[in-house]
């Protein structure tokens, strides 16, 4: 329990004398004003102003703030008026203790006016003195610290604000050790589960790293001494929320965040900070593209410090953060650090200072064009939360997403459906790619189309946990699906050489199978063997081992195994080297985890597979193909105007859709231009290319 008395001798190392009378002359008005009050842990409650006071003194506040933290709560919870606190203590303390209570009106609900409303007036309070917001911010930093003893709910809810507001203001005003404390206990309460695992985790493997952080600290202590460079090296432990936040956001395992020694260097001038840097860089060779200067680009909050990544001889990258001590205190309470030091000795609690104020002046300009609360929120938070991108649907309502987040991502941000179904996107009403990185501010419409089902390529750019787990969970179950099908097909046409078919397999011989494979079902066995994982004539030969010779003379005997349609979906794919097209010889080549790669009979990778004669089969077009497929058209033209235009037309003519051009060669006045397109088959092929010949322009052309 921390006392008055303890607060006092905390403040002998700062204030003057008179200044700590004053703060316990303010101490014994608050204990007066608030006798007979506990709090929920039967606690008197002064003890919880003395607490907040306290955590301000780490930071070295002025007597002022500390005064007004020890009164926070008297003109709310007791008869105390605002007029006594400035006749006893002055009009400054008065109008922070009345900022303070303002906040403490403030009630977050679900209603989204509501709470754009109190926020608006927390920053407002804050723009007219920041210290307002300081001591609000330990305040909440006390009562997160006790939040063992509300109700399971309600402590819930106070760490969902705590992560969505008071977290991210700390950050804003670079207070980093409020920030990390913060985020670390409202993680706890709000997951509590994740919170528990990811900390057993870290405490698995911490043991593993502590040979190698002494062995790299002794190292960089060595080198930076060699240079005479005097310094202190710190290895830094990485806050739970932070690792909690980087594997959501990044999407990345435990073991590859976490597996990154973190060193923080402190010097005494700027000038070492550089010399420093250079003497990492000859010990360990830098990570190239992954240097930062903040010290000559101070980041928004006044942060400073030069930031590096090393390649370490232990095969685990270093990451190494070089600082001055003003910068090391600036860096730790942010805007903070400006009260406790002299303006001559602490530049960085200067600038940290002028950014504040720089910040809090464009609040007010926000404030003053914004049309209403919600407005204003959405302003704010572009500025406040920068790692976050907000958006608006069509309804007006506001969506908050990652930076980097993509239309898709907003997609399955609504609902899970909509992303599934969605076909196309709008960014303020016009046609946009799917891939489309948002930006604030911007108006999202979401097409979806009934049946429709995510393509595997949105994988390539989605940036949400949400999105790409969604969608691997629906491709994981249509594929699952199409290769079972694709799995009894094989196996079907493989046992008609026999005169059986899968229905007629007795359940003996299947279990038998399943077991020797170590399956579970036939259904797994059917979803191995569509996806190539196990070739259809072994399968068969296991079940059926009497039928050997007549499946081998059978083979030999028969026409083409399998029927190709077009629409197998992604458990048959067509080869890039040569885009196969009905009417094309073909064969089919079963690949592990792809299912069957079909290729043209002349195409020289199919020569190459044909001589690992288990993992090809005949296959064949089927009658009624509807799909349309890749082909690509090399065609030689003259260099005139329009030649492209020319050459689309006729295109068009013939049904073709061009889905690739690319510029292959040039030569005096002719062009190579290859053109992906799709076609139905051989025949549309046929009457592209002969179109393509009639016109002037067309020197020569070939399918390639």
């Amino acid at each position: 329990m921390f006392l008055i008395s303890d607060l006092c001798a905390m403040l002998n190392a700062y204030l003057d004398e008179d200044q700590v009378s004053a703060v316990y002359h303010a101490y014994l008005f608050g204990a007066e004003a608030h006798e007979g009050q506990t709090r929920m842990t039967g606690e008197p409650y002064i003890y919880h102003p003395i607490a907040v006071a306290r955590i301000l003194a780490e930071m070295r506040m002025d007597e002022n703030t500390l005064i007004a933290a020890i009164l926070h709560d008297v003109i709310e919870d007791t008869e105390t008026h605002k007029e006594q606190i400035a006749k006893l203590f002055g009009e400054e303390v008065a109008e922070i203790v009345d900022g303070v209570t303002k906040l403490d009106h403030i009630h977050f609900d679900n209603k989204q006016e509501a709470k754009a409303e109190s926020f608006r007036k927390m920053i407002l309070a804050m723009v007219k003195d920041i210290r307002v917001i300081l001591i609000k911010l330990a305040d909440r930093l006390h009562n997160m610290r006790t939040l063992g003893i509300m109700r399971a709910d309600k402590a819930r809810r106070i760490a969902g604000e705590t992560l969505d507001v008071y977290a991210p203001i700390a950050n804003r005003l670079g207070m980093n050790v409020m920030r990390h404390e913060l985020e670390e206990l409202g993680f706890k309460a709000y997951y509590p589960m994740r919170y528990r695992v990811l900390k057993e985790s870290v405490n698995k493997v911490r043991g593993n790293r502590k040979t190698l952080v002494k062995k790299t600290q002794e190292a960089l202590e060595n080198r930076l001494s060699h240079e005479g460079i005097q310094c202190d090296v710190l290895g830094r432990e990485k806050h739970l929320y932070s690792i909690y936040r980087k594997m959501q956001n990044k999407n990345l395992p435990f073991s590859e965040v976490y597996d990154v020694y973190a060193f923080r260097i402190v010097v005494d001038t700027v000038d070492s900070c550089y010399r420093a840097l250079g003497a990492v860089h000859a010990l360990y060779k830098p990570v190239p593209g992954k240097f930062k200067d903040y010290i000559a680009i101070p980041k928004i909050n006044g942060y400073q410090s030069l930031h590096t990544i090393l390649f370490s001889p232990f095969g685990v990258p270093i990451e190494v953060q070089l600082r001055t001590s003003d910068m090391h205190r600036v860096a730790e309470n942010g805007i903070a650090a400006h009260w406790g030091y002299k303006e001559s000795e602490n530049n960085g609690g200067v600038i940290a200072q002028a950014k504040a104020r720089e910040w809090l002046k464009s609040l007010l300009d926000l404030q003053q064009n914004a049309g209403d609360s919600i407005e204003f929120l959405e302003s704010v938070k572009v500025d406040l939360f920068p790692s976050e991108v907000y958006v608006f649907t069509p309804k007006g309502l506001i969506m908050e997403l990652p930076r980097g987040a993509t239309i898709v991502d907003f997609a399955y941000a609504v609902h899970t459906d909509v992303g599934s179904s969605c076909v196309a996107g709008k960014i303020n009403h016009q046609h946009a790619p799917l891939s489309t990185q948002l930006k604030n501010g911007q108006t999202i419409e979401i097409i979806t189309a009934p049946g429709a089902s995510p393509n595997p390529s949105w994988l390539n750019f989605v940036f949400t946990a949400k999105a790409r787990g969604s969608i691997r969970n629906i491709l994981k179950n249509l594929q699952r699906d199409e290769s079972i099908a694709l799995g009894t097909r094989l196996l079907n046409k493989c046992l008609g050489n026999v005169n059986m078919s899968v229905q007629d397999l007795s359940q003996s011989r299947i279990e038998r199978v399943i077991k020797d494979y170590e399956l579970n079902s036939m259904d797994e066995l059917l979803h191995q063997v569509g996806l190539g994982n196990r070739i259809p004539q072994l399968v068969v030969r296991h079940l059926l081992p009497e039928q050997s010779d007549a499946l081998d003379q059978a083979r030999q005997e028969h026409g083409p195994l399998l029927n190709i349609r077009g629409t197998e979906g992604m458990v048959v794919h067509y080869g890039r080297c040569c885009h196969p097209i009905p009417g094309d010889p073909i064969v089919g080549f079963i690949s592990s985890g792809r299912g069957i790669v079909i290729h043209t009979k002349s195409c020289k990778n199919a020569k190459d597979y044909l001589k690992q004669a288990q993992k090809w089969i005949d296959v064949e077009w089927s009658d009624d193909i509807s799909a349309e497929f890749s082909v690509t058209l090399r065609v030689v033209v003259e260099h005139r105007k329009g030649v492209l235009a020319t050459i689309a037309s006729a295109l068009a003519d013939c049904e073709a859709n061009i889905e690739h051009v690319v510029t292959a060669d040039r030569e005096d006045q002719l062009y190579s231009l290859d053109f992906t397109l799709s076609v139905r088959d051989r025949t549309h092929l046929a009457d592209i290319m002969r179109n393509l010949r009639l016109l002037a322009i067309v020197a020569t052309l070939t399918r390639l």
